[in-house]
């Protein structure tokens, strides 16, 4: 069998790299995590990483992109946005490595806090203003709903806190979804 081309190394090499950097950021967090250690868990140089990322930063930005892919929610009846909203958290949280990379970072490095906050700027901001009723106020109302499912991410997926984690998802969406549709949609104070 002839040997892959440079192009398919190349790729293959990206990937594992990639798959290295998402498991160390979601282990270590950004400022522990280090180029040698993902370089080492990719069993490949670290003059690779730099090679083909750059940076540190620039490794982070790739591994961790990450697309929450939410819901419609002018497509869903206003009173279950907040349900949907928490249902959507937790199927993205149970699945997904990356997220807990991007919380770790975002609560240890300024890089990682900045990347938190362009996620919520970019996708969680515009559904607040698709539903609120007072679209001057969705960034406060953002913000609040972000507490509510960072908080809950952190104590379940992070920290692992065992009542948090052993709290089925319908338990966890009726915890949540009313307080989240409160703060999407009702009166402001």
């Amino acid at each position: 069998m002839p040997n892959p081309t440079p192009a398919r190394r190349s790729d293959a090499t990206r990937a594992a790299i990639l798959d290295a950097a998402r498991e160390r950021f979601a282990l270590d967090g950004y400022d522990r995590a280090t180029i040698r250690a993902i370089a080492r868990d990719a069993r490949i140089d670290p003059s690779m990483v730099m090679r083909y990322y750059g940076s540190k930063e620039g490794l982070f930005t790739a591994a961790v992109s990450v697309d929450l892919r939410l819901p419609d929610v002018t497509a869903l009846h206003r009173d279950d946005v907040g349900a949907a909203l928490v249902r959507h958290f937790l199927s993205l949280w149970e699945k997904n490595d990356v997220l807990t990379a991007v919380l770790r970072a975002g609560a240890l490095s300024t890089d990682g806090a900045e990347r938190t906050r362009g996620i919520f700027r970019d996708q969680l901001l515009p559904v607040a203003r698709r539903i609120c009723p007072d679209p001057e106020q969705a960034p406060t109302r953002a913000a609040l709903v972000a507490s509510q499912l960072l908080g809950l991410a952190l104590t379940r997926y992070v920290l692992r806190i065992p009542p948090a984690v052993e709290l089925s998802e319908g338990e966890v969406v009726a915890w949540l979804g009313p307080t989240v549709q409160r703060y999407l949609t009702a009166p402001s104070p």
